[in-house]
């Protein structure tokens, strides 16, 4: 978003379906929406009456560009308050809004969400990398609410192909210290001066880029493909299980 005096220019108009947005801006609007919207409108979007996020249903949008600026300017004389938000975050919450209605469907075969669960915890060994309300391990990322970011296709894809689905802020970092200490971990936050990686330990650590003689972002995921270690039964079942996650009990 760009202010000139009153003026507000919006440069996402002509974006009017969710592919057009990244899972980055997917997975930032939630966040978004789960601080600022869900005490309204609810977690699942149909908390004011004659709007349902999920269904697509507004009073006063219909277009990206209407809801950019329902957002932005709130609508008088209504609970709905004007938000101060950056331009990325406007972004990021239409693409929430937008991609509600595609966490239902697809072409993705749902299976048994119970049985997906003791894959995940057994089999699978996905708990000595993730974390789920609060049980797990914290090397990978926190798997809590990925059912309310990602779609079950995509859910799919994360466990057969990782490399396919990982966020450039979930990959993994080598520096290397000037004086030779090794540091390997996933990136959890980044400026232009420091990093903050958790390694294969757990530990949280913080590394100021002035004392690196080498810095690597890693390309590859070091999760490893399911695509042949898991039946097609056990792979709809874990991917229910993920698609049941939503943060909020």
């Amino acid at each position: 978003m760009r202010r000139s005096g009153a003026r507000i220019c919006y440069r996402w108009a002509a974006q009017e379906h969710v592919g057009q947005f990244s899972q980055a801006d997917v997975e930032n609007g939630f966040r978004l929406y789960r601080a600022n919207c869900t005490t309204c409108h609810g977690d699942n979007g149909d908390g004011v009456p004659g709007i349902d996020l999920r269904r697509g249903q507004f009073r006063r949008a219909s277009s990206d560009a209407d809801l950019i600026r329902l957002i932005a300017n709130g609508i008088p004389g209504t609970a709905m308050p004007p938000h101060r938000f950056v331009s990325a975050d406007l972004a990021g919450l239409v693409a929430y809004v937008r991609s509600l209605r595609d966490f239902e469907t697809g072409a993705v075969a749902l299976g048994d969400a119970g049985r997906g669960q003791k894959l995940f915890e057994g089999k699978g060994g996905c708990a000595k990398c993730h974390r789920v309300n609060g049980k797990g391990s914290r090397v990978g990322p926190d798997l809590s609410d990925i059912g309310a970011i990602r779609a079950p296709d995509s859910l799919e894809k994360s466990v057969v192909d990782a490399n396919s689905a990982v966020l450039p802020i979930n990959r993994s970092i080598r520096a290397v210290t000037r004086n030779g200490q090794v540091y390997r971990g996933r990136r959890l936050n980044e400026d232009t001066y420091t990093v903050q990686i958790i390694d294969e330990q757990e530990r949280l650590i913080s590394l100021d880029k002035t004392t690196l003689r080498e810095y690597t972002v890693v390309k590859t995921s070091s999760m490893p493909s399911y695509k042949d270690e898991l039946t097609a039964e056990e792979l709809s079942d874990i991917v229910a299980y993920l698609h049941s996650l939503r943060g909020v009990k």
